[in-house]
């Protein structure tokens, strides 16, 4: 069986070496398991401390996806199995979801801070963990067939992996919008909302790809070089395509308004409120209408609380709000309606945004660990 995540490294015409990481799961759309992680990690790790190393390179097997989310299936059986004992109360009882978690953050934070560049291409489907795994990239490229989205509303989740960092430093409402809608987006309002840096053509991938083996890489200037030579792809991909107007610049304005509302409650009428022939924004509206209420409060909460946080603190936050969402029943119920059963007919606990009392949803942030204990304590 080949492994989940392939290592290889390419020879240069000065000696150095591009380093590649290829997610290799096709059949589930290269989701992101525990064991990738744990592949992963140590070998950028191994890389980074490799002067011969110039950059490395994220990409993914197959034609469809670059990563369509984290692997679901063992997490929901633990969770089932919390969910029965008499720990359910303790975040700390699920051993298995404080591993994938800590360590799944652990290397997106890695990604973020790596001291080298790193080059994603992103082509196809990117969501939720794949997010988490190309948006702290140096150098993000999408294509004509990346689709980004943060659908963790349709699960009972909420926009983790960083999302809190990413979707606040949006432009305008966009990453509240985002959040609440599960909206997907294409390879321009990638770039618009900051998940990507670069539009390319997959067809040219290859010639990027040969190009990378060309470079005068000394290990000072390599991200100027890299950055340099996708410029130029870019460019020439720009003289050539045209440029249609994306809907999150369409509706710019109107996301905005909608979204600037000054209570939860208020943005999520004016969105289920809206009157319109716009498929893009009708799925979105529709999202929200099924999704979890409490996946709603969390993401505007979380939005709220983090303004001012720095990456390493919003991570630390996340882990221990993903932990609770793991000891509730909202993300075993999405996960099982949307992936298991297939229903789709999720049983929302609260029902509506409405019941999401305040001390029940202050409860998301109750951290068990004191702060020089925090399993991701060392992230600085």
């Amino acid at each position: 069986m080949a492994a989940p995540v392939l290592f290889e490294e390419l020879k240069t015409n000065n000696g150095k070496r591009i380093a590649v990481a290829t997610l290799n799961v096709e059949k589930t759309l290269n989701s992101l398991s525990l064991e990738m992680v744990d592949l992963l990690d140590p070998q950028l790790r191994l890389w980074a401390a490799d002067p011969q190393i110039a950059i490395v390179v994220l990409q993914a097997a197959g034609d469809k996806s670059f990563c369509a989310g984290g692997d679901l299936q063992h997490l929901y059986r633990t969770m089932l199995d919390q969910h029965a004992s008499d720990q359910r109360e303790d975040i700390r009882s699920n051993v298995y979801a404080c591993d994938f978690f800590e360590r799944e953050y652990r290397l997106d934070y890695l990604i973020h801070t790596y001291p080298k560049p790193i080059l994603a291409w992103a082509h196809g489907i990117v969501m939720g963990g794949g997010i988490g795994l190309m948006a702290g990239a140096s150098h993000r490229v999408v294509t004509e067939k990346s689709r980004l989205a943060m659908p963790e509303i349709n699960i009972g989740l909420y926009p983790d992996v960083g999302g809190t960092w990413l979707l606040g430093r949006m432009p305008g409402q966009i990453g509240l919008f985002l959040a609440l809608t599960g909206a997907s987006i294409g390879a321009a309002d990638s770039i618009f909302t900051k998940l990507a840096d670069y539009q390319l053509a997959q067809a040219d991938k290859q010639s990027v790809f040969d190009a990378l083996l060309n470079q005068p890489w000394d290990g000072k200037q390599d991200g100027v070089l890299l950055t340099r030579l996708l410029q130029s792809a870019e460019q020439h991909r720009a003289a050539t395509a045209d440029a249609p107007l994306t809907p999150l610049r369409q509706h710019f304005e109107l996301i905005n308004q909608l979204c600037s509302a000054p209570t939860l409650s208020e943005i999520v009428d004016n969105i289920v409120a809206l009157e319109t022939d716009d498929p893009w924004l009708q799925k979105g509206i529709a999202t929200l209408v099924a999704g979890s209420p409490a996946s709603a409060w969390l993401s505007y909460t979380l939005l709220q609380r983090a303004r001012h946080m720095s990456l390493a603190e919003i991570f630390r936050l996340e882990y221990v709000v993903s932990l609770h969402c793991a000891a509730r029943a909202d993300f075993a119920e999405g996960i099982r309606a949307l992936i298991i059963d297939k229903d789709r007919k999720p049983k929302w606990q609260p029902a509506t945004l409405g019941g999401v009392a305040s001390d029940w949803g202050d409860g998301f942030f109750a951290d068990p660990w004191q702060p020089e204990n925090h399993p991701l304590a060392d992230l600085q």
